[in-house]
């Protein structure tokens, strides 16, 4: 990090730390954790990092983060800020290389004791099926130039159209699975190489395809709002737009370094660098990370297609009797335009959510028509050897984070502190006697994702939940876990 300071933080109750406004700084930092996570979240630079942020031109609101806080590029993960569409900036760093890095759920018509005995061959077949790992790639689905073009367009309408899923899915996914105002030919001929032949593949590192269950219900009104009972059978899908996503990331951090001093705008770390939301560094990344986003979002519905024949094949089970249906689809790398209420009137913003999910409040226009009376479905994956939660979003995360919550666990550990931790262990015995099968593409992902390099979720979600900006709905189980 570019700056040396002693950091000021206020607590103003149980949930919310203060970090009050200083130097160049525009705004206050609002930090949501328990006195317990501070400890934690202090001995990285994620606290200045939200300082950092609170100097942008144009921000709205506070500097925010999520129980889930680390350090990342420009932006804490668990980041969120938004900018004025008259004064503000879009960042890259404030979306991350995995451009819509997101993570979506199905439920299905199987109770737990119907698969206990299936597990290892499910999670096998989905091995087979979903290629993982670094670089991973499909030789049966390399798209040609016009279908990729028409993936950046149109995303999960485009796999959709193809047979890859069925109609009704689009209406629970964010945005409908569709970004607007995406331009593929600002999108560099690299990234498009990158991302060719990786359409329907998880990738590496924390992604992951999981089959749990309903462990707990918090709330059964809003569970069975959801189509959620007790030891009911879940999937959880957590990917991205892998090689093509990161490398729109990189093409546009060498532009805004450049932009940012072409219009003056004083950083406290270039990793911050940025440009005028209206200007045309400024639409043209936008334009750019829309079309990862698309890319992402059709990247998880191929992925779901393939879930569904997977259990079809292993099961022997039509799709009318395994009812796997989508719940929810969430982003948790993107910057989008949206409208929300500030001081009184509406405005448009550039809303920035890094490592953090859209929360929105039951009523609100864009959560889906059967989610009207309990709000937008929120998805928060834990580690592989514990458990995930679904929640719902609230009035309160409207109205203090421009509807954003946590996205998941956080890390605690980085992946070379947790391979030495686990060396000479073997990691997927352990998980096989808690009961959890895991297939991972190379032992050296099953050493960097062990459970301890991740925050318990279950602190991370009783914080948001206590503080009012989500609603625990259910607790997830798994039972057995494709890793990239």
């Amino acid at each position: 990090m570019s700056r040396e300071v002693s950091i000021s933080i206020e607590k103003v109750d149980d949930y919310r730390w203060r970090i009050p406004r200083e130097g160049g700084m525009r705004t206050d930092g609002m930090v949501y954790a328990d006195e317990r996570m501070m400890r934690v979240i202090k001995k990285d630079q994620s606290l200045l990092q939200v300082m950092n942020v609170a100097f942008l031109p144009g921000i709205v609101g506070y500097s925010l983060a999520m129980p889930d806080i680390h350090w990342g590029y420009g932006f804490p993960i668990g980041g969120v800020a938004a900018f004025s569409e008259e004064e503000g900036v879009v960042s890259p760093g404030g979306v991350g290389y995995d451009i819509n890095c997101g993570v979506r759920l199905m439920r299905s018509g199987l109770e737990r004791t119907q698969i206990k005995d299936k597990i290892r061959e499910i999670v096998d077949t989905l091995f087979v099926n979903i290629p993982s790992g670094v670089g991973s790639r499909r030789k049966d689905l390399k798209l040609d130039k016009g279908q990729q073009r028409k993936v950046l367009l149109k995303g999960a309408q485009w796999t959709v159209d193809q047979g890859y899923g069925r109609w009704e899915d689009l209406e629970h996914i964010e945005e409908r699975g569709r970004i607007p105002d995406a331009n593929h030919a600002l999108v560099s001929q690299k990234a498009l190489d990158r991302g060719r032949a990786q359409l329907g593949t998880l990738g590496s590192g924390n992604h992951f395809v999981e089959v749990g269950y309903v462990a707990e219900v918090y709330d059964e009104g809003l569970a069975r709002a959801m189509g959620l009972e007790k030891d009911q059978v879940t999937i959880i899908v957590h990917t991205g737009s892998r090689g093509l996503g990161h490398q729109v990331c990189d093409d546009y951090i060498r532009v805004m370094l450049q932009a940012a001093q072409r219009y003056g705008i004083e950083l406290p770390d270039k990793q911050l660098c940025c440009a005028p939301i209206r200007s045309k560094e400024g639409k043209e990344y936008l334009a750019a990370m829309a079309c990862a986003a698309n890319f992402a979002f059709a990247n998880r519905q191929i992925i779901t297609h393939w879930v569904r024949e997977t259990f079809e094949q292993v099961l022997r089970m039509s799709p009318r009797t395994l009812q796997l249906e989508l719940i929810y689809d969430v982003c948790h790398n993107i910057a989008k335009m949206e409208t929300h209420e500030v001081n009184g009137r509406g405005r448009r913003l550039c809303v920035h959510r890094k490592g953090a999910t859209r929360a929105l409040p039951p009523h609100h226009p864009d959560v889906p028509d059967d989610y009207k009376e309990i709000g937008q479905p929120v998805l928060i994956p834990g580690d592989m050897g514990r458990y995930s939660y679904v929640l719902v979003g609230t009035q309160g995360a409207l109205q203090e984070t421009f509807g954003s919550t946590c996205h998941g666990a956080g890390r605690l550990l980085s992946r070379h502190q947790s391979k030495k931790i686990a060396r000479g262990r073997a990691v997927a015995q352990e998980l096989k006697a808690q009961g959890i099968y895991v297939r991972a593409a190379s032992q050296a992902t099953m050493a960097e994702e062990i459970p301890e390099a991740y925050k318990d979720v279950s602190d991370v979600v009783e914080v948001v939940h206590g503080a009012g900006i989500s609603k625990k709905v259910v607790k997830l189980k798994p039972l057995g876990v494709l890793k990239g």
